[in-house]
């Protein structure tokens, strides 16, 4: 008979020894995380609470700094300018945002389809819009839209048109809509079009084995997969609506009479803290102004939730 052969026990590691390597592991984690909450903490979390601090006082020259409380949170909630900009804003979110989608939800499924030549180039020249600064493109745009410099109103002059007056109170939501589309539809692209690589290939053979064409396929398939994605878009586009500055900071220096230091609720709270040198209302501003983009963030949120559980 052949003897056993005599194979070495292994022994679980002490106790001592895996405590101090985890312990270690838990030490090395918070070095790495310490940098980033120290950044975190100082240029977010502190300048937050000071605003805070700023918006429950009222400044003035007899008597100084004293506490109000919610007083500047009901002032602006019943100031007409900043209501003014929220109404030009939530006008801005309506029409703007879902063309904006439409298009980047378009050249998403365009380009995923492979059906377009030079996807790539294609590709990057809808992102690099968005890879421009946001204050040359308004620059640009600024120039392109002048009545008396620029090339649309020259080329309406040469062809004894009058000029459109793309900056003229009438069209001035109308243009910085343009911008805004021109500048994020690139960046909303990638986001979807990522999305869309990530569905498996088989789904769609089953579907073509099915008989399903190109739109089917997009309609009741990409579509839906890629919903979370376009959620994200909607709610990103949400919050840089409501925070719009460099647009009208910028074409205010072209239509000065058309652009009011209250266009937007954002451009508002820099007129009252930087030129008329009330902190405390333009505090008071920004967290209300915060306090909108959270609960239309919310309320979109949970309408959608409502109709994909309604369609379930």
């Amino acid at each position: 008979m052949s003897q056993p052969l005599d194979l070495p026990v292994r022994r679980p590691p002490a106790r001592g020894r895996g405590g101090s390597q985890r312990r270690r592991q838990q030490v090395a984690a918070y070095v790495l995380v310490t940098p980033f909450l120290v950044v975190f903490v100082a240029m977010l979390v502190v300048p937050l609470a000071y605003s805070l601090y700023l918006s429950l006082f009222r400044t003035q020259l007899i008597g100084g700094s004293t506490f109000v409380g919610l007083a500047n949170y009901a002032r602006a909630f019943l100031d007409p300018a900043f209501l003014g900009g929220l109404g030009r804003m939530a006008v801005f979110l309506v029409v703007q945002v879902p063309i904006m989608l439409a298009l980047s939800l378009f050249f998403a499924l365009a380009l995923d389809s492979e059906r377009a030549r030079a996807s790539k180039v294609i590709r990057l020249l809808i992102f690099i819009p968005y890879a421009v600064p946001a204050v040359v493109g308004t620059l640009m745009w600024g120039y392109l839209y002048g009545d008396q410099f620029g090339p649309i109103a020259q080329t309406f002059g040469a062809l004894g048109l009058p000029a459109p007056g793309l900056l003229s109170a009438e069209h001035i939501l109308g243009s910085m809509m343009n911008i805004v589309t021109w500048e994020f539809a690139g960046y909303n692209m990638i986001v979807m079009y990522s999305a869309l690589r990530s569905i498996p290939g088989e789904l769609y053979e089953a579907a073509e084995l099915d008989g399903a064409g190109q739109w089917r396929i997009a309609w009741n398939i990409k579509i839906p997969a890629i919903r979370p994605a376009i959620m994200l878009t909607i709610i990103f586009s949400i919050i840089g609506i409501f925070q719009l500055f460099n647009e009208p900071s910028l074409l205010k220096t072209v239509a000065p009479n058309v652009i009011t230091s209250a266009f937007t609720p954002n451009f508002y709270a820099y007129n009252v803290a930087f030129v008329r040198q009330d902190v405390n209302y333009a505090a008071a501003i920004a967290f209300a102004l915060g306090l909108v983009i959270l609960i239309v963030s919310y309320v979109f949120q949970l309408s959608s939730s409502r109709l994909e559980r309604s369609r379930a």
